[in-house]
């Protein structure tokens, strides 16, 4: 059984940072992006696609635990109107990726992010992301800043992050994370998936929401040859996400912030991503479950991923 015991190649990140409580350990890489590039459980690596995160780096692809900032999952064009302000994306534009429709994807890839560390400890990181030069503007015109805060506990590790507006205009929200989480003692078909109750967005052919919705019961049941890309509303706000087997169970608690959620779980690959959303995916386009932050005021969301593991 293969465990990936082999730290990922974490970029030559001279920021890199571990965090450690009990048996767990976590890496960040605050000058790339503050990806979570390995989660380990007494040296067992629970975190999928941080193999080759310089190949990921290069194609813009995510990996590990990123943030998708400024806006999660797709765009439905390359343009956008919130509050008076209407922006022409540049396809082009190095600063983003493109999707298999040419959509805009996960807004300015993670790589490319440079947070400056505001204070280190052994079990806490906390980093700052200045969104007002002239390049990002171009993309998210909202001058503003971002915290984030990674603290580990022996049975988990949490993730707060604080959108503060600098501006004097109104900032949407719309960010997210894209955690990619294992079980590698098991294979994927056998790992036991519990979804709760939650309201299924309907998705038109490239994955955008098309403002319908209808009642999902939730899942509780093995994977098996199962497929999932799936957008869903939450019902309560405090909502929590599991994946168990072989001893082993990883839930993903949704604290504070998040009202939306991406499952995506492809039948050939060995992760799951349970996915933390401020916004529905292309909020910024439709304005549907756009939130705004007033000029000087903070929103924070946090989701923490918990662990339980018996032997």
């Amino acid at each position: 059984m293969v465990t990936h015991n082999r730290l990922p190649n974490l970029l030559n990140d001279p920021t890199t940072h571990t965090l450690r409580a009990g048996e767990l350990e976590a890496v960040f890489l605050p000058a790339h992006g503050m990806l979570g590039a390995s989660l380990r459980h007494r040296g067992v690596e629970l975190l999928g696609r941080v193999d080759d995160l310089e190949a990921a780096a290069a194609r813009g692809s995510t990996a590990g635990i990123p943030l998708l900032y400024p806006w999660a999952n797709r765009l439905a064009e390359p343009r956008y109107h919130v509050q008076g302000r209407s922006v022409e994306l540049d396809v082009s534009s190095p600063l983003l990726h493109l999707d298999e429709h040419g959509l805009p994807m996960h807004g300015v890839p993670w790589s490319l992010l440079r947070w400056l560390v505001t204070d280190a400890r052994q079990d806490s990181l906390s980093a700052r992301l200045e969104w007002s030069t002239s390049d990002l503007l171009r993309i998210f015109p909202f001058n503003h800043h971002v915290e984030l805060t990674a603290s580990i506990q022996p049975d988990g590790l949490t993730l707060q992050t604080t959108l503060v507006a600098d501006s004097e205009t109104p900032v949407p929200v719309s960010f997210g994370f894209h955690p990619y989480l294992r079980i590698p003692e098991l294979p994927r078909a056998n790992w036991q998936l519990e979804l709760p109750a939650m309201r299924k967005l309907s998705l038109d052919s490239r994955g955008i929401p098309t403002g319908d919705e209808e009642p999902y019961g939730g899942f509780n049941g093995r994977l098996e040859e199962i497929s999932f890309d799936d957008g869903f509303a939450l019902i309560h706000e405090r909502t929590s996400f599991s994946i168990a087997g072989a001893t082993r169970r990883i839930t993903v608690d949704f604290l504070e912030g998040y009202r939306y959620t991406q499952i995506f779980a492809p039948k050939d690959k060995d992760y799951i991503a349970i996915e933390p959303m401020t916004a529905p995916t292309s909020a910024l386009t439709t304005g549907r479950g756009l939130r705004l932050v007033g000029p000087g005021e903070r929103f924070r969301a946090t989701f923490r991923i918990r662990f339980d593991a018996s032997k």
